[in-house]
């Protein structure tokens, strides 16, 4: 009996929402209390870019901790390659891309310079999946794919599934 293969892709995030907060009060105290006192000294155009800076450093973190909404979830069944791909800040930007298993293959490409990317092809469309990933991870997932989905016009036997694959 054939069962399909899952793959579930989210990105790395070692820093929590609280750890985030800490580390910017960490670097704003010492930033503010150098420009306030270049201000009190009389430097005063050093606490614009003092300010600047935090609210670049501020977008950075925001945007970086944005990332970990993001998911990837990748279905090979006996006949189609299932690829949903959400982010839970945007709950209308979900998108679920489906392609043929005999006529889809991975590819990765720029493979010999970091980063390359990983891509499902097939028909003229193209998907690339699992750009979180660190390099190794993505080869190993394309590695994995490329057993499960063959070449174009291959549908290599799938063996058993066990748990999903977790790719993290």
């Amino acid at each position: 009996m054939f069962t399909a293969h899952h793959f579930d892709l989210a990105p790395h995030c070692a820093l929590s929402s609280r750890g985030a907060v800490l580390f910017f009060f960490s670097v704003c105290v010492p930033t503010f209390g150098v420009a306030g006192t270049a201000t009190v000294l009389g430097y005063w155009p050093i606490l614009p870019f003092a300010g600047a800076e935090m609210a670049l450093l501020a977008w950075a973190l925001k945007t970086n901790m944005a990332r970990r909404f993001e998911h990837e979830h990748i279905e090979v069944t006996e006949s189609e390659v299932i690829v949903e791909c959400s982010h839970a800040l945007r709950p209308g930007t979900a998108r679920r891309i489906v392609f043929p298993r005999h006529w889809s293959r991975v590819k990765i490409r720029r493979p010999n310079s970091p980063p390359s990317s990983l891509v499902i092809e097939s028909h003229g469309r193209c998907l690339e999946v699992g750009k979180f990933l660190t390099e190794e991870e993505r080869r190993q997932l394309a590695a994995r794919l490329k057993l499960l989905i063959g070449g174009m016009n291959q549908s290599p036997a799938l063996p058993d599934s066990g748990s999903p694959d977790k790719f993290s």
